[in-house]
């Protein structure tokens, strides 16, 4: 080796530079970063990292949780901002959730239900003061705290909000409206208010019994798809209504009023104020005398009255015998001793009352819907069909004729039959999609 040659190994320093210390030998150091260009020998040791900041570790904790899968991927990881799936009480919930024996004890109790709803007797003991009711009252505060802890259950099991959640669902709505009518029922029980119209949502909770059963959710599901399906045979119906209605209440608007009334001046002047301002027959306006006036051509008018019967024997005496003992009755010695007083119901014009008490008429076009649609359900039709033939015409059978023809024949308006046929083909079609 020549003067001024290196040893193996050793390290060139440069003047003025730093005593480098015992460190500077065959090798590198191992916290010596080394010269650039320059290798580290084989096994030697990694450099040292600096240590980590704890915001760094804890953001590394939560993306390993992150990675770690879920009990149920199809739920919601989190709900209520805090509780995830593996955080009590939710898993515990989760799991009596996800327990098939929890859906067979909730159709259970929805089965006592209605028993026990089919059971109560409210007219009989309206004060509830009977064992009997006392023991379905007891039944059916049992019921509604189990369908309110299975709310809770389900609520904290599946989150509140959400595509995945308790209200997401809308069957889980059902059963949330049906418990909230519940709670305020018991709410408001002793501050003298009347409950009646909140009793009435427990005649849904036979409806929980859908969402527990598929095949029946499904089918409910289906049905519900097909009403859009019926909306141009609603429109047709619609229009059949409001051209029928529309001429009828041209044709018959408070002809059903007319009745044969008695002459006040008559009344008046001979102290007659014991008879009925218009003639009524034994079942009243139920079942009214409708008579037509001068300028319409009915079938029925006041002179058509028949003649009244006392005893089972036609009166035929008048007004004149009224106060003397021949027209006392029939004790006399004549026959038919007796005034008939429906003689003198001889002026036909319009009333106060319509058929029915009041639901039969043309009047406007809602009562009109209504008589039509008695019509068409071919319920008592023929009644209405007479009632405008004895005040109009006897022609105005065409009317109701046409109108059954359309609606029950072509449209299909009113019978169940076809609603029913539409909707079980169309129901059978989406069957075939899925």
């Amino acid at each position: 080796m020549t003067e001024g040659a290196l040893a193996a190994g050793e390290v060139r320093v440069p003047l003025g530079a730093p005593d480098p210390g015992p460190a500077v030998v065959a090798g590198a150091s191992p916290a010596s970063p080394g010269a650039p260009g320059q290798e580290t020998e084989r096994g030697s040791e990694p450099d040292a990292s600096p240590p980590e900041s704890p915001a760094a570790e804890r953001s590394a904790e939560l993306g390993a949780d992150e990675e770690q899968p879920v009990p149920y991927p199809a739920l919601a990881a989190t709900v209520f901002f805090c509780l995830g799936q593996t955080t009590r009480p939710r898993s515990w919930c989760l799991r009596l959730v996800c327990n098939p024996w929890f859906e067979h004890v909730s159709m259970l109790v929805i089965m006592l239900n209605c028993v026990t709803l089919g059971m109560f007797r409210p007219c009989e003991d309206v004060e509830c003061r009977s064992e009997r009711c006392s023991i379905l009252e007891a039944f059916d505060d049992f019921i509604f705290a189990f369908f309110a802890a299975e709310m809770v259950i389900k609520m904290v099991a599946l989150g509140l909000f959400g595509q995945k959640c308790y209200l997401g669902d809308t069957w889980n709505r059902l059963d949330f409206f049906i418990v909230m009518a519940g709670m305020m029922e018991y709410s408001l029980d002793g501050h003298n208010v009347s409950l009646s119209a909140i009793r009435t949502v427990r005649v849904l909770r036979p409806l929980r019994a859908i969402n527990r059963v598929p095949s029946m959710r499904i089918l409910v599901t289906l049905l519900l798809d097909t009403l859009p399906m019926l909306g141009n045979v609603l429109l047709l119906c619609f229009f059949v209504f409001f051209i029928f209605g529309i001429v009828g209440v041209q044709l018959w608007a408070g002809l059903l009023r007319n009745r044969c009334f008695v002459d006040s001046t008559f009344v008046r002047n001979n102290n007659l104020t014991f008879l009925r301002p218009y003639y009524q027959t034994e079942e009243g306006d139920e079942n009214p005398f409708i008579c037509s006036s001068r300028r319409d051509n009915g079938m029925q008018k006041c002179s058509h009255i028949p003649s009244r019967r006392e005893l089972r024997v036609e009166c035929t005496l008048g007004w004149e015998a009224y106060g003397q003992p021949q027209a006392e009755g029939l004790g006399g010695t004549g026959h038919n001793a007796c005034i008939n007083w429906n003689q003198y119901y001889n002026i036909c014009r319009s009333g106060d009352s319509n058929p029915h008490n009041g639901a039969i008429n043309f009047d406007n076009i809602g009562y009109a819907w209504i008589a039509i649609f008695q019509v068409i359900t071919l319920e008592g039709w023929v009644d209405i069909m007479y009632y405008v033939m004895d005040a109009h015409s006897f022609y105005n059978f065409i009317y109701f004729i046409l109108l059954i023809i359309v609606s029950v024949g072509g449209a299909g308006c009113s019978q169940p039959r076809v609603w029913v046929g539409g909707g079980a083909f169309a129901l059978r079609e989406l069957i075939k999609d899925v």
